[in-house]
């Protein structure tokens, strides 16, 4: 490995033990297809699709031209009362994919952007349409929208909140789908729990009332928090609940948009059409950061209508909303998830890779297997005194043996790129139960 021609102190990493890291780095240099390669040049086999994003694999070359195409042709235009073509296009193309009426794009630079743009949208709708009471805002514990203000407070991950005081005031949580009492081992949906959606009836509106509370927004699937799989019937019952006492649903896919699941969006495998649709990450196929939030024609139509003429109906956006660049990037990979089935050939290994996963049942320390689509979590018992650190240390060993896996907590998450073949889910499930398997006679 050639000496470091940088020092590594002046980049404050995020979400990263930074001394720790710094001590001993990990450094990637390229990437192509489903591999990593490292600065000492050692190849890695992408398990996480980069960060829940690449879903078509990296370096591939009709994404990487059309970026370098429009870079030369037009690399900036301000979105403020100017336009350009290409987010026209990539509205309509998502338009084209998404089932219901969710019809009208808002282009957003990342998943939290997404999330605290849908929150305003939330808000400014209710305005609109004379109820600017219903102010509060629900998130469900264990969950996770990103790392803004907004997504914060709705999120309910402990450790990102503790740091930062109570943020959002009017927010309040619905208890977490999670139980291993009766759903450890579950294949896709778990049976049980679809009455904790009644929650939100029972107590949350109960103590707030309906007429006050602007929206509820949960993940279809929890990914960060370690793949928490919706329970049959869950997100029926709080569609159901919402469309009752007129509030709205927001689902935030942007881990579970674009394929994730064997479909191309949540909302469409679970057959839950929610009012507004948060979404980043695969779009653009990790490449150049854009996201997005849809909205349902009705919730469009009340913002455009309530604002009088040639007044702007939503004081809200982005210096790089619908960058030129990233609109590029998103269009290709529009293309090329259709142009290689790649949804549908996710769900094709769907239960290839579910058999795989839960081949790790029986190893050492694991107390729960579950699975959707191409993502599976694989949570791990605890070291007494020491949460996270034997998930942790499964992820570098993994690393040393040449694949990348995710930890949040003490839960293992798998998130292949759609193009993975089944020899390589061999690889990377057997060279995880491997690890496993060794920490288990080393304890």
């Amino acid at each position: 490995m050639k000496p470091r021609d940088y020092d590594l102190d002046a980049f404050w990493m995020p979400f990263t033990a930074n001394r720790q890291f710094k001590a001993a780095p990990r450094m990637f240099v390229s990437a192509k297809d489903m591999h990593f390669t490292t600065d000492d040049g050692r190849e890695v086999l992408d398990g996480i699709a980069g960060l829940w994003c690449v879903n078509a694999g990296h370096g591939r070359k009709k994404i990487v031209e059309a970026i370098q195409q429009q870079a030369g042709l037009l690399d900036y235009a301000p979105p403020f009362q100017m336009g350009h073509p290409l987010p026209f296009k990539v509205a309509n193309r998502l338009k084209e994919m998404l089932p219901g009426d969710l019809d009208h794009a808002f282009f957003t630079n990342s998943g939290s952007e997404s999330v605290d743009t849908a929150l305003k949208m939330a808000l400014a709708y209710h305005r609109a349409r004379g109820e600017g009471q219903r102010r509060w805002l629900i998130g469900r514990e264990r969950g996770y929208h990103g790392g803004n203000f907004g997504g914060v407070s709705v999120g309910g991950m402990p450790a990102n909140r503790k740091a930062f005081g109570s943020l959002l005031p009017t927010v309040d949580h619905l208890q977490s789908t999670h139980n291993l009492e009766h759903n450890s081992f579950s294949r896709g949906q778990p049976a049980w729990g679809a009455e904790l959606a009644d929650e939100l009836e029972n107590r949350i509106i109960t103590l707030h009332d309906a007429s006050n509370i602007a929206a509820v927004i949960v993940e279809p699937l929890a990914g960060s928090a370690g793949v928490l799989v919706p329970p049959q019937g869950y997100l029926e019952k709080l569609r159901k609940i919402c469309d009752k006492h007129g509030i709205l649903l927001i689902f935030d896919e942007v881990i579970t948009g674009f394929g994730r699941l064997g479909a191309s969006f949540a909302c469409e495998k679970l057959g839950v059409i929610p009012d507004i649709l948060c979404l980043a990450k695969g779009l653009t196929n990790g490449s150049v950061p854009m996201g997005a939030v849809m909205v349902r024609k009705g919730v469009y139509d009340q913002m455009m209508t309530a604002a009088p003429q040639n007044t702007i109906e939503l004081f809200h956006g982005y210096t790089y909303s619908g960058h030129p660049l990233a609109c590029a990037a998103a269009l290709a990979s529009l293309d090329v998830f259709a142009e290689e089935q790649l949804f549908e050939r996710a769900g094709e290994l769907a239960p290839y890779f579910e058999d795989a996963v839960h081949s790790l049942s029986e190893s050492p320390h694991v107390i729960d297997v579950r699975n959707m689509g191409l993502v599976a979590g694989i949570e791990l018992e605890p070291i007494p005194g020491k949460p996270t650190a034997r998930a942790f240390e499964v992820f570098q060993r993994c690393y040393e043996k040449g694949i990348l896996i995710r930890t949040t907590g003490d839960i293992i998450a798998l998130s292949p790129p759609l193009i993975i073949s089944k020899p390589q889910i061999d690889e990377l499930v057997g060279t995880l139960g491997g690890v496993l398997r060794e920490m288990g006679r080393a304890s």
